[in-house]
């Protein structure tokens, strides 16, 4: 007999009903150290309480009125976001597979608009993870998440990750642009080196096409800068948010430049619960707490922080550990188990993590993490390692 929510998921066995900081508590009173971060959305840790609070004024006021009207909490984030990066525009959705949706409509419709509507392809990589509506399954292009769902969406053409060549000799009359995540998340934590960004962006130049990011995981601070192109000294044409920005409360963003966004005239998209008033004062109040003077820079010091204690974790544990890869709070171990073995053993420390491909365990603990919840994750995974070890 089907459960009575879809069973679409593998769910481990263990629920939550209470959330502090950088922890996590069973009904039992159980406490679990998070280094997932419900995969890379509680940016500010469970409860924080600049959040909290802008919830409980917005839930006081209105939660909904949709955009057939005037959105002052739209317009706030907005400028927020746009004072703060390459954007000169932004459209809400509610998840992060709705940011990118919006983000290929606009770089084919910028090339429609602009005179060569046969420009709608857009190149993507091997092991890249974009979301899960038809379209973004199509641009991710891995078969486990294509299969059994028809004849796969038009419009993309996947090269290897890194082979520039192959980049070059995709790019043709038909293409719009170039969709690629800083760090593959999914794809297990696989950084493009900055030197690479540089050049996609003036490959993009070269050829008048459009550089598409996905930012949905590696934004909003994740690797120590607000976004990871940063970190290359460049700017997209087009960018995709979700996750971190809510802290927690489903919202995404499309941001883009003016030129970019050319084509996106009145009815030519829309939703109808994005960027709804609790929402953008979450969003809101996210951007608060991160853009504080001094916040970024407290993170790049934790990620280093981790970076060599995990380094010191693998020298301990050559048997179970084969590399440690990431950017900021957003780490990586590739394992010589399987990664399935490690997270359960984590687990049963009490310690929650994230698989990923490339038989790879992510680690993606809330910006608020502290140097001691970082010790303690990190003594929690030596002896999940010592457990395995012991099985051997």
């Amino acid at each position: 007999m089907i459960t009575p929510v879809l069973p679409t998921y593998a769910r481990a066995k263990v629920a939550f009903d209470r959330g502090e900081g950088a922890r996590l508590f069973t009904p039992e009173g159980e406490a679990y150290l998070d280094f997932g971060s419900g995969v890379a959305v509680t940016s500010c840790g469970h409860r924080h309480p600049h959040l909290l609070q802008a919830l409980i004024e917005q839930a006081n006021k209105v939660w909904h009125t949709s955009n057939v009207y005037q959105m002052p909490g739209q317009e706030k984030l907005a400028r927020q976001l746009i004072e703060n990066t390459f954007a000169d525009t932004v459209f809400f959705t509610n998840s992060g597979a709705e940011a990118l949706e919006c983000s290929i409509k606009m770089a084919r419709k910028y090339h429609s608009a602009t005179g060569h509507p046969e420009r709608y392809r857009l190149i993507t990589f091997e092991g890249a993870f974009h979301g899960r509506t038809l379209a973004t399954i199509a641009a991710g292009g891995q078969a486990k998440y294509l299969e059994g769902f028809g004849p796969k969406v038009d419009g993309f053409d996947q090269v290897a990750f890194g082979d520039h060549d192959a980049l070059k000799a995709a790019i043709g009359p038909e293409t719009a642009g170039i969709l690629i995540e800083p760090v593959q998340g999914e794809g297990g934590i696989r950084p493009v080196p900055p030197q690479c960004l540089r050049g996609l962006r003036e490959l993009c130049d070269a050829h008048g096409i459009l550089l598409v990011l996905d930012e949905v995981q590696t934004g909003v601070g994740r690797t120590g800068k607000l976004f990871a192109h940063e970190w290359a000294g460049i700017t997209p044409d087009i960018m995709a948010i979700a996750k971190g920005i809510g802290g927690g409360f489903p919202i995404g963003a499309c941001l883009a430049t003016e030129r970019a966004a050319v084509g996106m005239t009145v009815g030519t998209h829309g939703s109808t619960f994005a960027g709804n008033p609790l929402g953008t004062a979450v969003a809101s109040a996210v951007l608060d707490v991160i853009l504080k003077k001094g916040f970024l820079e407290d993170v790049q010091q934790r990620a280093l922080t981790l970076k060599q204690k995990l380094a010191a974790l693998k020298d301990s544990h050559p048997t179970i550990i084969d590399e440690i890869r990431g950017s900021g709070l957003m780490m990586g171990i590739k394992c010589k188990v399987p990664n399935t073995a490690l997270q359960a053993a984590a687990l049963d420390q009490h310690l929650l993590v994230l698989g990923a491909g490339d038989n790879v365990v992510r680690l993606l603990p809330p910006l608020i993490v502290s140097d001691q919840d970082i010790a303690e994750a990190v003594d929690k995974l030596d002896r999940a390692c010592k457990a395995l070890e012991a099985k051997a």
